[in-house]
């Protein structure tokens, strides 16, 4: 059963419809989340539990991940030549952003594996090389390939739109393997972007910084 956004939270989000046409109903975005001033990120809820194994036969479940940011995406087994994100942004502006911050332990990204159509796939090897050659300084307990179903976690709905929806506009005909979700550290979704080009990526980034500078709040506030 899909999990609805309580609608009081609604009021606070609107979509960019010129810039995605249809891609972009299935985007929730903080009224002022884009300012350079810190804004507090709205919260979405918790998010379904999961879990999943990595590329390396070690199995996890959400729990692993207490008081850890989250970013979770899919990515195909044609990548990096068709990917549903951008990998080459993907790359360059969010996890090069993490690998090289000291506090590089506090995030954890999951893609799972997933085929052109959105299933799950087996053999992860030809990913997790991908990812090895490709990524500078790839570090597979920053960036985890998960192998699993990622569906459940995808299966939210605002506004009647659920982002499972599917679509010959979306890649591979489902838009959940465009989107990129944000978690905070009590896996509570913090924000929602279609990773298909380098702009949506870009904001991320700049998401997951001002998640970040929340908990720095936090932590400063609890020390007076």
């Amino acid at each position: 059963m899909a999990r609805k956004i309580p609608a009081g939270r609604m009021k606070s989000i609107y979509a960019m419809l010129i810039l995605f046409g249809p891609a972009i109903l299935l985007v929730f975005i903080a009224t002022r989340g884009c300012e350079h001033k810190f804004k507090v990120l709205d919260d979405y809820g918790k998010g379904a539990n999961y879990s999943f194994e990595d590329a390396f036969g070690k199995k996890y479940t959400q729990n692993d991940f207490k008081n850890k940011i989250v970013i979770i995406n899919n990515i195909q087994e044609s990548c990096p030549d068709s990917c549903g994100i951008s990998i080459w942004s993907f790359d360059r502006l969010v996890y090069q952003d993490i690998a090289k911050n000291k506090r590089k332990t506090e995030v954890r990204i999951i893609s799972f594996a997933t085929d052109i159509n959105g299933k799950p796939i087996e053999d992860l090897s030809s990913l997790q090389s991908m990812l090895e050659n490709d990524v500078v300084e790839y570090d597979p307990n920053i960036w985890m390939l998960a192998k699993g179903n990622s569906r459940p976690i995808f299966d939210i709905t605002s506004n009647d739109v659920n982002l499972l929806e599917k679509g010959d506009q979306y890649y591979g005909g489902e838009a959940f393997q465009e989107l990129i979700l944000l978690f905070d550290k009590k896996n509570h979704l913090r924000m929602v972007l279609n990773g298909h080009t380098e702009g949506m990526v870009r904001k991320m980034k700049e998401h997951v910084a001002l998640l970040k500078k929340e908990y720095d709040k936090e932590a400063a506030r609890s020390k007076k």
